[in-house]
């Protein structure tokens, strides 16, 4: 299973915003040289983090971005939901579209189902705290000061 890159990137704004002081914003483009991510591409990821209410924007000259909530109030599993427009990993996952002959006797479905929710599960254990606990090294390695 993969994660679309949409994902992908409205995590790491997260763990990169979560890192900030308190007070601090972000700006996109330091975002997009830590990661070597293309501006247009965190735009668009802000402004639904923004919509979704993880993320305050701040317009003007000096302005940015920083979390909306508290880094150990943004569950991780919640997140990949809302960003992830679906988990249909096999054409049977999707009534409309499935041709598989074997569908109502297949055992696989089953299994994947399982696995998918064992996966989802486990993020919902996890917070963007948690993802920024050995911040120290997350900065060194992004050249934040």
């Amino acid at each position: 299973m993969q994660l679309k890159k949409y994902t992908d990137y409205a995590l790491r704004v997260l763990i990169y915003s979560g890192m900030k002081n308190e007070g601090q914003l972000a700006k996109i483009s330091e975002i997009s040289d830590a990661f070597l991510i293309s501006q247009n591409h965190l735009r668009k990821v802000v402004f639904e983090l923004n919509k979704k209410g993880y993320l305050e924007t701040v317009q003007g000259r000096n302005g940015g971005i920083r979390l909306a909530k508290l880094p150990e109030e943004m569950n991780v599993g919640e997140i990949v939901r809302q960003f992830e427009d679906d988990f249909m990993i096999l054409e049977c996952f999707d009534q409309s579209k499935n041709q598989c002959v074997i569908s109502p006797a297949c055992k696989l479905k089953n299994a994947l189902s399982e696995a998918v929710e064992a996966f989802l599960h486990v993020l919902d254990d996890y917070t963007i705290k948690d993802l920024i606990s050995n911040e120290g090294q997350l900065k060194k390695l992004m050249g934040i000061d």
